[in-house]
């Protein structure tokens, strides 16, 4: 199956090009940055480790190679930022192109709440039903034009929490530490090994809040962390669970929710994040302590929360394994 890679310059996008160059049924066509640059180069000038291992090169992209693309290739993955996506998206599904796109351009059904999180209205030419592919909880047809990536802290607390929201009262509370590489790769002082310190941040206005409480289907207060580390979340998650639940019901239905879902993880002790960095896992603990749940669980946010993902759900579109080309351990960045 071929395909292209746009914003393949960025962390999540060299994962995407190292796990389509290694796919035993899709073929990368084409890579593209994520910004106009002047001339192609190897995307090993940007990653040095991949020098021998991959000659993929580096365009920069223009509209007139528009035609030329839907010739070549089928699917399409967008790691572009926010706005960006949303200007490209329409103009590749009018060429006939599937597009997977990382960005959060299209993950919030409510214009309203997408225009407050994100700043910009999407266009008047945006499908209007987009699947938003938590891809655990997605069944894809097969003949859907846009696919929507969930954001990396959204899948962690997701997985997490939608199997035992039956069980909850009240608004469970996600407390979640993510490694520097989830600010992307532009050099920031915030992000600099040198000056960052764990800390909370975007307290109680996140953009990812209102997208876990649409993936959950209830309010939740979300804390985000930024950790001295490259890679990974942690996300510990607290709720207070019904009357005459127990730890066995919690589990059961854990074990139900994810019994055909190999790339989730259920753990008898809390998971570290270096159980899954290099992985396209999720993996969950739960604790019941007196009527409190307590679920740590853990992820690579640029895998299973963003590349990874996106080849999960391109598997499910194309009705092959959900694991096929994500078993390796391994990771670019």
């Amino acid at each position: 199956m071929p395909c292209a890679v746009f914003g393949a310059s960025g962390y999540s996008g060299v994962e995407l090009v190292w796990l389509l160059h290694n796919h035993p049924q899709f073929t990368l066509i084409h890579a593209f940055s994520s910004s106009a640059r002047e001339e192609a180069e190897p995307i090993a000038s940007l990653y040095p480790q991949l020098t021998g291992q991959l000659d993929v090169i580096l365009q920069p992209w223009h509209s007139d190679l528009l035609s030329q693309l839907a010739q070549q290739v089928r699917v399409v993955f967008l790691a572009l930022p926010h706005e960006a996506s949303a200007q490209l998206a329409p103009q590749l599904i009018k060429a006939g192109l599937v597009v997977f796109d990382l960005s959060g351009a299209f993950r919030l059904n409510d214009n309203a709440v997408h225009e407050q999180a994100y700043g910009f209205k999407r266009a008047p030419d945006t499908p209007k039903h987009i699947p938003y592919g938590l891809a655990e909880w997605t069944q894809l047809q097969g003949s859907e034009q846009l696919i929507a990536v969930p954001g990396c802290y959204p899948t962690v607390a997701a997985l997490a929490l939608k199997p035992v929201m039956e069980f909850i009262q009240g608004t469970p509370i996600v407390n979640a530490v993510s490694g520097v590489s989830g600010a992307g790769r532009k050099a920031a002082a915030h992000t600099s090994f040198c000056e960052v310190s764990l800390a909370a941040y975007a307290v109680a206005q996140h953009r990812h809040q209102p997208e876990i409480a649409q993936s959950i289907g209830s309010d939740v207060l979300f804390v985000p962390h930024l950790g001295n580390f490259k890679r990974g979340i942690l996300a510990t998650i607290y709720a207070q669970l019904a009357t005459d639940v127990t730890e066995q019901m919690v589990e059961q239905a854990l074990r139900t929710a994810y019994a055909a879902h190999p790339l989730v993880r259920l753990r008898q002790q809390p998971p570290a994040i270096n159980d899954v960095v290099g992985t396209a896992f999720c993996d969950i603990h739960a604790v019941v302590h007196g009527q409190q749940l307590i679920l740590c669980a853990a992820i690579d946010n640029l895998l299973k929360g963003a590349a990874a993902q996106a080849v999960q759900l391109a598997n499910n579109y194309f009705k092959l394994p959900a694991t096929l080309g994500l078993t390796s351990r391994g990771g670019v960045v």
